[in-house]
């Protein structure tokens, strides 16, 4: 059961030790979460080359010295981010919550829960089929040019910045459900202003999708085509969220009018105390 908001007014320093308290429990998680993916940074790494392997590039090289090793702590760090995650949004959650009215937290705390999910899908549409895509583009341009063999040679820190970029991108980009019905139930925009900025979503999508992925067309249209498709899977979710609080209110409507019409004819049809039989006469009809 959601409690309403507090009216007792708490002071700044508890506010700021339940601060202290929140963060260090998202510190905690991420450092036991980093060290234990530190231990385990080649075999996610492995993971994360097999759209490289797939593209037909088996090869990486690093020219620094200190670039591996600093590649392992880049993957350990990112894994960590992705598995903590639930502990982090909670812990954030925990904190907000306490200033926030029971009909404010049964409308964010839906879309929370949700955020996971939609990134992981976000993160799984770049892995399996942006990345792959995305490589046998970038790795076409290996040949010969006038002469000369022009080979790929990607380096460890270089792919895995590619790698992190499109993870992360696409995982956020699926994010914008979310977003736009957290800012329609807050009141900031409406389903008719959504629908209505279709043209804007399309550009704005385009946009995205040209910064985020491979300067080809393909590789575009992959992240454009979904983009656009959740912009208006939120208003279709906007909407039938509004479809089904109306058939709920409809009940509730009529369920409120009942009592006030058993009423009413309650009072139409007891007019007084039920006449006794013999006329009102308490002894019958006979003689008293």
């Amino acid at each position: 059961m959601i409690s309403d908001i507090d009216d007792t007014k708490a002071p700044l320093l508890d506010h700021l030790i339940e601060l202290r308290r929140r963060l260090l429990w998202c510190v905690a998680t991420l450092l036991v979460c980093f060290f234990a993916c530190l231990y385990f940074a080649r075999p996610i790494f492995a993971v994360l080359v097999q759209p490289l392997l797939a593209a037909g590039q088996g090869k990486l090289i690093y020219t620094d010295v200190f670039e591996a090793f600093f590649a392992e702590v880049k993957v350990a760090f990112f894994a960590a981010l992705m598995i903590s995650f639930p502990v982090l949004a909670t812990q954030i959650w925990r904190f907000v919550a306490p200033g926030m009215y029971a009909k404010e937290k049964r409308a964010f705390l839906p879309f929370l829960l949700m955020t996971p999910f939609f990134f992981a899908g976000g993160a799984a549409f770049a892995y399996f089929l942006a990345m792959p895509w995305a490589l046998k583009f970038l790795l076409g341009y290996q040949g010969e040019i006038g002469g000369v063999s022009q080979e790929a040679l990607p380096g460890v820190g270089n792919y895995l910045t590619f790698v992190t970029r499109f993870l992360f991108g696409f995982g956020v980009a699926f994010l914008m459900p979310v977003l736009l019905m957290v800012l329609e139930r807050a009141g900031v925009v409406t389903r008719e202003q959504l629908a209505g900025s279709r043209r804007y979503a399309l550009v704005g999508s385009a946009a995205v999708a040209a910064v985020l992925t491979p300067p080809d067309a393909i590789s575009m249209l992959m992240m454009l085509v979904p983009l656009y498709g959740l912009y208006e899977f939120a208003i279709l979710s906007i909407r039938l969220t509004h479809w089904r609080a109306a058939r709920r209110s409809k009940p509730s409507a009529s369920a409120a009018a009942l009592p006030t019409d058993v009423g009413d004819e309650e009072a139409r049809t007891s007019v007084g105390p039920e006449t006794p039989p013999g006329g009102g006469r308490v002894g019958g009809s006979g003689p008293i």
